[in-house]
């Protein structure tokens, strides 16, 4: 007998059952392969948000770390210096210059306002225009052992400055208004001088101080006036009205002569 094959014959049922199979299984590979990258593409949206915030705080990062252009000259450039006097009011100076190409007005701060306060507060400077403002504090005694450098830790000033345009009257509330545009020109650290001990710092101290005091009382004379002179009650005398008095009274004199 011939040798026949051992598997049984395929009917026409499991043909058709094969070529219903096999899309079945190709659409559900299709479809996890959608799904795929249907997720892919959620987590490549998830994670760009924070690329891009990342991005934004890298970039804030660089603009802190580049230096700011100072508009302020200042002498002592980072230190306030007062005479150590227990007890009394003392006083510091410092030179504030414009040292940019546009009007600028500074403004003073400090840590503590109940026992210090600047004259003035704050100015406009013009370009080149430079001012010695003085600041006064109240040195109270020692409490409890306290040591010098920890009383100088506690009280700090700070210098900003805002670009303003052309001449205007300086009010606080420029700061306000455009505290974007704010640059801090410095903290000033405070420095207590014993007076008992001469030094370079204390004489400059002085000279400052003295250099204010004048500004101030020449800030205080009322302006010289270039206008009419008036004299008694409002009597007013110019140039015009002298010449006609002049010449009316020569006419008089003229006409009783000839008479």
């Amino acid at each position: 007998m011939p040798i026949g094959d051992d598997k049984p014959p395929l009917d026409a049922g499991s043909k058709v059952w094969g070529l219903f199979k096999s899309p079945f299984r190709t659409s559900h590979v299709t479809t996890l392969s959608s799904s795929h990258q249907t997720e892919g593409s959620n987590v490549h949206r998830k994670t760009g948000n924070p690329s891009s915030s990342s991005s934004i705080s890298l970039s804030s990062v660089v603009r802190s770390l580049i230096p700011t252009r100072r508009r302020l000259r200042l002498d002592p450039r980072s230190k306030l210096y007062f005479p150590h006097e227990p007890g009394k009011q003392v006083q510091s100076a410092i030179k504030i210059k414009n040292t940019s190409k546009s009007h600028v007005a500074f403004k003073f701060q400090t840590t503590a306002p109940k026992s210090c306060f600047m004259r003035p507060p704050g100015a406009i400077l013009t370009p080149g225009e430079s001012i010695v403002a003085t600041v006064f504090k109240f040195v109270e005694p020692p409490e409890n052992n306290e040591k010098l450098i920890d009383r100088k830790k506690k009280v700090k000033f700070k210098i900003m400055s805002l670009k303003v345009k052309g001449v205007m009257d300086y009010v606080p509330e420029l700061f306000d208004e455009q505290k974007d545009l704010v640059t801090v020109e410095q903290i000033l650290q405070v420095v207590f001088l014993d007076i008992a001990r001469p030094s370079p710092a204390l004489e400059k101290l002085k000279r400052q101080i003295a250099e204010a005091e004048t500004a101030l009382e020449t800030r205080k004379k009322p302006p010289q006036d270039t206008g009419p002179k008036v004299i008694g009650d409002g009597l007013v005398i110019d140039e015009w009205k002298e010449r006609r008095e002049r010449y009316l009274a020569r006419q008089q004199v003229e006409g009783e002569d000839s008479v």
